[in-house]
């Protein structure tokens, strides 16, 4: 045992240590859905990794932008001293956007980025910044990549310019190598990080199939990766927002090709808190849907009623319910 420890300080640092010794406390990034956060941590008070990639992908409009925005904000109002880096790939964030969404301008940094070179260098400038600064000035941090799918490479521009068709073969190289390199460091600092990217069908799959582009460099680096569908909301004849189906791809915190619907506004409310806590309560033999209406405390009430003041049918009591109920079915080893 002295020889192992003698190791550990000859040749640790900060971050090298017993096993016995590492902290296993797991930190999650509240979403501002209870049901997705079932999803993606298999609690409903829990949510994306605090320390990992989370991958949002999805076809085009199926909402991801608008969706990490909702993220964004919720980590930002949790954490009254945090901060966000948005590397925007699209140029689909702009001033008006984020104050429609609600979100604190003076805490979020935009960072426009072409090529994956160039998001690469940033990040890991971002990352090291943040590590070397005094314990007191590292403030709560989150970084959020919009999308994957749109970065180029200095190749391909270059290519471009020159006027030669070609295809540039290491792009998927690249990317997986700028994951490689900030995977381990955003877990050191404690930074999650969400990565938006496009998806595809696969052709000549047997079963419908979609995967996400830029090769497997974000498959690999990511902890969780949920797939998008959405179908519009509307009040009337004017749209105002998606349901958004949500599926698990891949997950280390939670079981995988778990399906919910969550709500997402279009305005600053977000992410809707507790749409799908009825149909978890049902599917968990809570309450029942007669005709419409749940049986809840005796009483037959209109979802849309209940939704509309959740905090008298949503106690805490229940809330606990949900939660026990949200571990049974998203979480492993608690069939």
């Amino acid at each position: 045992m002295d020889f192992l420890k003698d190791i550990v300080k000859e040749i640790g640092d900060d971050f090298t240590k017993l096993a016995a010794d590492i902290d296993e406390t797991e930190t999650y990034v509240d979403t501002g859905s209870y049901i997705f956060n079932s999803l993606v941590s298999g609690s409903i008070f829990g949510g994306v990794s605090g320390n990992k990639i989370t991958a949002i992908a999805g076809e085009s409009s199926t909402g991801k932008t608008f969706f990490s925005l909702a993220v964004v904000k919720n980590f930002l109002d949790s954490n009254p001293d945090g901060y966000c880096l948005y590397f925007d790939t699209e140029a689909a964030v702009n001033k008006s956007l984020l104050e429609s969404r609600g979100i604190d301008l003076k805490r979020l940094v935009v960072v426009n980025v072409v090529t994956v070179e160039e998001f690469r260098s940033k990040a890991l400038k971002a990352v090291d910044m943040y590590q070397k600064a005094p314990e007191e000035d590292r403030k709560p941090c989150m970084f959020v990549l919009d999308s994957l799918g749109m970065l180029s490479t200095e190749k391909e521009i270059t290519d471009a310019l020159n006027e030669k068709q070609v295809r540039d073969m290491t792009k998927s190289q690249l990317i997986k190598g700028a994951f490689r390199m900030l995977t381990l460091k955003l877990g050191q600092a404690k930074i999650p990080m969400i990565v938006t990217n496009h998806t595809y069908d696969v052709i000549g799959s047997y079963v419908p199939t979609k995967e996400m582009g830029g090769g497997s460099g974000l498959k690999y680096a990511a902890s969780t990766i949920i797939h998008l569908s959405k179908k519009k909301e509307k009040d009337g004849t004017e749209v105002i927002g998606n349901l958004i189906k949500a599926k698990t791809a891949k997950s280390r915190l939670s079981k995988e090709n778990q399906i919910v619907t969550v709500r997402l506004y279009y305005d600053e409310r977000g992410l809707d808190r507790y749409y799908g806590l009825l149909e978890l309560g049902e599917l968990a033999g809570m309450w029942k849907n007669v005709a419409g209406r749940y049986e809840i405390d005796g009483k037959k009430v209109y979802a849309k009623a209940i939704l509309k003041d959740p905090e008298v049918y949503f106690t805490e009591e229940v809330m606990q319910q949900l939660d026990a109920a949200a571990k049974k079915i998203f979480s492993y080893g608690t069939d």
